[in-house]
């Protein structure tokens, strides 16, 4: 068994006195991928800012290789902020920064030693790599929601971290932008990065995904493994248990 890279300990979170995620407790595997599918309003993107340490739990601890993310100290949580990032379901890009300067950020921060020139190169090799073909000097509102994810997309690379969190990241993509973005995830799985990623497809999630777990209401409901969603019984399992709390998702495949 891998060691844990990302560990959940009977964690909680409230927003507007109702409890989003209730005492979960679970641990992602080095160089797994691992993907969060589940009814809408069931918790996954809670569930994966949690684990990204974005949001703080409201009970229970997130460690990332055995330490307590909110106790770590200034050191600590800049080498995790390195070794990890996030793709949005948003994007959340910043709207007053142009692309170039969103992409150049984290390299300044975590290296601070890099030359503008090879900062430079790093920032359009990605433009290239994830298929964004136009300006870099204009802002975010410029964009259309397709483009804004593949910078996003971009930005989440652009420190080559070891582990990556990922919510709805094909959203917004036509279908050229979606196989680009699946192939790099494929990849990097190739080369045992850790993975975590929510998504509506189950398409793409029978495709990655090592180990699903399904998120109904604030819990994790089933684990299932790759080997089984590989069968049509497990799909098949797979898209019942998310029929079961999602009536929209239910008439999808009835």
């Amino acid at each position: 068994m891998a060691e844990p890279i990302v560990e959940l300990k009977n964690v909680s979170f409230a927003a507007q006195n109702q409890f989003v995620i209730r005492d979960v407790s679970v641990c992602f595997e080095e160089g797994k991928t691992i993907a969060l599918a589940g009814p809408s309003g069931g918790g996954k993107s809670t569930l994966l800012k949690l684990s990204a340490g974005i949001l703080v739990p409201t009970g229970g601890e997130v460690c990332f290789r055995g330490k307590n993310i909110a106790s770590m100290n200034r050191a600590q949580n800049l080498a995790f902020r390195r070794d990890t990032a996030v793709v949005f379901q948003d994007s959340a890009l910043w709207a007053n920064q142009t692309l170039y300067q969103i992409l150049e950020l984290p390299l300044q921060i975590h290296f601070p030693c890099m030359s503008p020139a090879e900062r430079e190169q790093r920032i359009r090799e990605l433009a290239v790599q994830v298929g964004y073909r136009r300006d870099l000097t204009v802002r975010p509102a410029n964009l259309s929601m397709g483009e804004q994810k593949l910078i996003a997309f971009a930005r989440a690379l652009i420190c080559r971290p070891r582990i990556l969190f990922l919510d709805e990241w094909t959203e917004s993509l036509d279908d050229e932008g979606a196989r680009r973005l699946i192939d790099i995830v494929r990849q990097l799985k190739g080369v045992n990065h850790t993975i975590i990623f929510v998504s509506h497809n189950l398409r793409i999630v029978q495709s990655l995904a090592d180990d699903v777990l399904v998120i109904v209401n604030g819990g994790i409901s089933i684990r299932l493994t790759g080997e089984e969603i590989a069968m049509d019984a497990g799909m098949v399992r797979l898209e019942k248990e998310i029929a079961l709390c999602d009536s929209e998702y239910a008439s999808l495949i009835n």
